[in-house]
């Protein structure tokens, strides 16, 4: 190195320095040295194997009350009286309606009146039939009056009885189509409903299809069965679980022929009216499980391109996407319908440091090591 000095013709001074000998290439490796060696990557895996997992079906279905029963009047006449509120719950017996009864009450009082003549006629001949006194005929008449004019008043009685119109059922009652004042022109005039809500039923239909699998497997044809095992639960429209299940009480014969599916029906208790005549709500079935199955946790399954692969870690260690084809979830485990094989290595941990055809180091995956994640089942 060395150092020069010169002055400009203003007097300044500048100073020049030479470095010599220096590299400009420092730190730069040889030319013909090999790359850094990196080793594999670490990735956990699990080795499939054929087991038996439990499995969920999901459907969309729908809540209908346990009985839905119109309230209508018999008789004819003007709606004098509404005597409930409507949306509240009534009890069987409750008066609601009260018709006007001045035509009925002097039916009745007019029945009640020739009843009363037949009977009196009838007791004062029948004891003079024994002294021949009058004629058989004429007793057998008067009782034959007194009966009919019997059936007259008890008809008479009934239509009075009529004009008050009374729950059938407990439950809750709807809105009023008809209120005081309007016309009832007797059973074609609808007045209200009455649905009970506890319980109540849920309704869903599986596919031909569905059934047709649940038909070649063993297990499950004794599960959807009336009065199985069978465990029915429901996701409410805000996504929470009803914190109950329900049980399958109906199965219909035969399938609709509209939308090829069959109607089953479930049983739940609704003491807190969490379920509503008219929801929709989310149905899973479980119960079920399948034998000989492969499954590998949730997050071993990866997206992309539209279609669905795992990393698996073949000959060498050396690690290749397969595609595959899942099926329900069970619990923190995917079923893998097709694509996989008996002892085949799954990565489930590290797949973002898996570079395809490129060898990896596999560990066995902890056992303790696996996620939460919702259970889903076919259909959803």
């Amino acid at each position: 190195m060395s150092i020069a000095t010169s002055r400009t013709p203003f007097g300044q001074r500048t100073v020049v320095i030479a470095v010599a000998g220096v590299s400009l290439a420092l730190g730069c490796s040889k030319k013909g040295d090999p790359p850094p060696h990196f080793p594999p990557p670490e990735v956990a895996v699990v080795q499939v194997e054929p087991t038996t997992v439990p499995e969920s079906y999901s459907f969309s279905g729908q809540v209908v009350a346990y009985r839905s029963v119109e309230v209508r009047a018999r008789v004819d006449g003007i709606i004098e009286e509404r005597l409930f509120t409507e949306g509240t719950t009534v009890a069987p017996g409750q008066l609601l309606y009260r018709l006007d009864r001045v035509r009925y009450d002097a039916a009745y009082r007019s029945a009640l009146a020739r009843f009363d003549n037949a009977k009196r006629t009838f007791e004062r001949l029948a004891p003079l039939l024994a002294q021949h006194a009058v004629a058989q005929q004429d007793v057998d008449n008067a009782r034959s009056q007194m009966e009919a004019d019997s059936g007259a008043l008890d008809q008479a009685k009934k239509d009075l009885d009529d004009t008050d119109v009374r729950a059938e059922i407990a439950g809750r009652i709807g809105r009023t189509l008809l209120d005081i004042g309007a016309r009832v022109t007797g059973p074609t005039n609808l007045l209200a409903t009455i649905d009970r809500l506890d319980p109540v039923y849920v309704t869903f239909e599986p596919s031909s299809e569905q059934l047709l699998a649940w038909a070649q497997d063993r297990l499950a044809k004794t599960l959807i069965r009336p009065s199985s095992k069978l465990a029915v639960e429901v996701t409410l429209p805000d996504g929470s679980v009803l914190p109950r299940t329900g049980r399958l009480d109906y199965v219909a014969p035969s399938l609709d022929a509209a939308t090829g599916t069959q109607e089953f029906r479930a049983t739940f208790d609704n003491p807190d009216r969490l379920l509503m005549p008219g929801q929709f709500v989310s149905v899973r079935l479980v119960g079920f499980a399948r034998d000989s199955a492969l499954a590998v946790p949730l997050r071993a399954v990866l997206s992309g391109m539209g279609r669905q692969f795992v990393y698996v870690v073949g000959p060498g260690d050396t690690a290749v996407a397969r595609d595959v084809h899942p099926g329900p979830w069970s619990g923190n485990l995917w079923i893998i319908d097709r694509g996989l094989n008996a002892g085949d290595r799954v990565v489930v941990d590290g797949v973002q440091k898996v570079i395809p055809g490129r060898p990896v180091h596999p560990v066995p995956l902890a056992a303790d090591d696996s996620s939460s994640a919702p259970t889903r089942g076919r259909g959803e």
